[in-house]
């Protein structure tokens, strides 16, 4: 990049303004800190406030209202040790417009000494209803004296994010000392963002709006900082998502220079699986493999996410990927998130490729022994040309002869890392293997473009021919007798039905415990129906043997926890009841729905809720009773559930944005994605200081 806009200045290096450098830090201070990923003044700097709270004037107490937080002065009346449950400190305060009561259940012998009649308070604290008026339980309070004016604060205060053995007073004096430098010019921030950007969103500086966003003044518009909508959060947002996307982007950048086999397509085994299948691939189906047959063609990595719906048929879009990779004389492994799921794959792959002569091994958790020492020897010595499995594929031992494809399904329940880990698996000096990723859970194009922006991505956008859209209809519980009659009336037409149990409380124990006395509720009001239970604590023996039962017809009822909410495909399935669906997000209700509809029997879904209906659960259940489109459902998931849930826990644990929020923000991605193209071709430099600046070690995304 020219001078077109990037300021420069000097800057001060991490190792020589060390945050033990500070007033007040010593070692143990700074390991503390260290859990913060506080290590320097600069991450002092970028450590934000959560929320702030206005202490900068005194409200009367007869204007306070239960809910608020405010700062109050008043004289205190009566003070007095009341013995009930707890031992107290009871305080009656006053001011010319009203009364309050203070509270204390931990308190020292000074500190009722210094609660005596005639003695001015200044106190803070949230205003909560009592039995006898207005209380203040346990605010933070000084006495005041006559001959010393004590101010309030000048500026709002700011709620910053701590850790064990780091208080919020602490923080704040940190912050003190690191803008003390800041303004000294002991400590500078460089720009990184061009002039010509920064003018146009009218945005501050770097500097201002970090002095600022620590110590906001009173006048500020208090309610756009709530929101994170303000344009000095807005320019910081910015930067935070331009640091993770340049560091997912370097990620690729450092995959492409990688090299990998190039695996040619319409091999023998592909040619003869794709003769061999019972149906015609979609047109979506078919796009989606040339895409991929391009990518594995290349001598350097695919990092590829399939995105498809529920039932659009990913699995054989895998397979025709896999198959190109024994065809070229390589092996290629599939990693599913669970149990089930992956023991559902390996069904299905064992179906398809024992008419091929392809060896499929699979490796769990629970293979133990001697038959897991043979399966480690079969992939370690390429006799295994498939391997399918779950999290025990990353383990140590497992080593693999010559891996050339990774495919990880559901990828939003691993973590990045956990896929890099597998990657590594087929490492052999600079050569890796290709990656794809799927999920059927479908994601808003602003995660995509945010989380996995390490990766190229492919829709499957259509379902295969002869399904027929399922139908949801929303009941309260008092009609579980309707519920019933329509689950007989279902088997005696020759269907099969899911009976889904979800509990208030989520404890595993009690919720099998739940399918199990609502099979046994079923079991005596349709006496006539063979009824299987499914649930997390059965033994994965008995979980197959029931499963392979209601998949056979030998069952007509199947009640379960949400365990089947992916990897169960039982065509003649065509109705689903949800119990306390409330209780479950959007993608989570979809994922169960889609365990029904797979055949060409009109199928429905019954969601029953116990009332009353918050508002959000009242939305989610619409929705599903609105459309079956895995993308307008994840895009409203998104809107109530935020990007944390969307993603997974283990995915977002890798995204812990300080400033940025993904829905707020996400009219700032395209600028994001612009300026980062420009960054890494222009000023390369400025790539690491941005990553390290906002991701702290800035390799949290790097090879593992």
């Amino acid at each position: 990049m020219t001078n077109t806009g990037i300021q420069s200045s000097q800057q001060v290096t991490d190792s020589q303004y060390d945050i033990i450098r500070l007033k007040g830090v010593g070692p143990r201070i700074a390991m503390r800190l260290e859990k913060l990923a506080i290590r320097t003044v600069q991450d002092v700097l970028f450590h934000l406030p959560l929320r702030y709270e206005d202490r900068t004037r005194v409200v009367p107490l007869g204007s306070l209202r239960p809910g608020a937080q405010a700062v109050i002065e008043a004289d205190i009346d009566l003070a007095e040790i009341a013995f009930g449950r707890k031992r107290m400190l009871l305080c009656r305060i006053s001011d010319n417009t009203g009364s309050l009561l203070l509270r204390f259940f931990h308190f020292s012998a000074a500190q009722k000494n210094q609660m005596q009649r005639g003695i001015r308070i200044r106190c803070y604290g949230e205003i909560r209803p009592g039995k006898k008026g207005l209380e203040m339980i346990h605010p933070e309070y000084t006495i005041l004296n006559d001959e010393v004016v004590t101010d309030v604060e000048q500026t709002l205060t700011p709620i910053y994010p701590t850790t064990e053995g780091v208080h919020q007073v602490k923080l704040r004096d940190l912050t003190d000392q690191a803008l003390a430098l800041l303004d000294g010019g002991d400590v500078t921030l460089q720009e990184w963002l061009p002039a010509s950007l920064t003018k146009k969103m009218n945005w501050p500086s770097l500097r201002d709006a970090i002095i600022t966003l620590h110590r906001p003044l009173p006048d500020m518009e208090l309610d756009s900082l709530i929101e994170g909508k303000h344009p000095l959060q807005q320019r910081l947002a910015f930067e935070e998502l331009l640091a993770h996307h340049l560091s997912l982007r370097q990620l690729r950048f450092r995959a492409r220079h990688h090299h990998a086999p190039s695996l040619p397509a319409a091999g023998f085994y592909a040619t003869q699986f794709r003769g061999s299948l019972p149906f015609t691939l979609t047109t979506a189906q078919q796009r989606v493999i040339d895409q991929i047959e391009e990518d594995l063609n290349q001598h350097r990595p695919m990092m590829r996410l399939l995105q498809g719906d529920v039932g659009s048929g990913k699995t054989v879009v895998a397979a025709c990927a896999m198959l190109a990779a024994v065809d070229a004389g390589y092996q290629a492994v599939l990693m599913a998130p669970t149990e089930i799921l992956a023991e559902q794959h390996l069904q299905t792959f064992q179906g398809w490729m024992e008419q091929l002569d392809i060896q499929v091994a699979w490796l769990s958790g629970k293979i133990k022994g001697k038959a897991r020492a043979a399966v480690l020897e079969q992939i370690a010595s390429g006799a295994a040309q498939l391997v399918i499995g779950t999290h025990a594929l990353f383990q140590e031992q497992v080593d693999f002869h010559n891996l050339a494809l990774v495919v990880v399904d559901e990828q939003h329940r691993f973590g990045v890392h956990q896929r890099l880990s597998l990657r590594e698996k087929g490492r052999q000096g600079e050569q890796r293997p290709h990656q794809l990723i799927m999920t059927a859970t479908p994601i808003p194009r602003t995660l995509t473009m945010t989380a996995y922006a390490d990766l190229d991505c492919s829709i499957i956008d259509e379902l295969p021919p002869g399904r027929t859209p399922v139908q949801t209809v929303v009941l309260p519980e008092t009609r579980r007798a309707e519920v019933v009659e329509r689950v007989h009336t279902a088997c005696a037409g020759g269907s099969q039905i899911y009976w889904v149990c979800t509990l208030i409380d989520e404890s595993e124990v009690l919720q099998c415990q739940a399918a199990a006395e609502t099979a046994e509720q079923l079991q005596q009001a349709l006496p006539g129906l063979r009824v299987g239970l499914v649930h997390g604590r059965l033994k994965p023996a008995e979980k197959e043997q029931v499963m392979a039962r209601f998949k056979a017809a030998e069952l007509d009822l199947l009640v379960a926890t949400t365990v089947i909410e992916v990897g169960v495909d039982v065509p003649n399935a065509s109705l689903m009841v949800i119990e306390n669906a409330e209780r479950l997000g959007l993608s989570q209700l979809h994922q169960l729905r889609g365990r029904v509809g797979r055949g060409s029997r009109q199928s429905h879904c019954v969601l029953m809720y116990r009332a009353p209906l918050s508002r959000t659960a009242r939305s989610r259940l619409a929705i599903m009773r609105e459309t079956n489109d895995g993308f307008v459902i994840a895009q409203r998931d998104l809107e109530i559930r935020g990007p944390g849930e969307v993603l997974g826990t283990r995915q977002t644990g890798d995204m812990n944005l300080r400033m940025a929020d993904l829905l707020r923000d996400q009219a700032l991605l395209p600028q994001v994605q612009q300026l980062s193209e420009q960054l890494i071709q222009q000023q390369p430099q400025a790539v690491n200081a941005i990553i390290r600046r906002w991701l702290a070690s800035g390799t949290r995304y790097g090879d593992v």
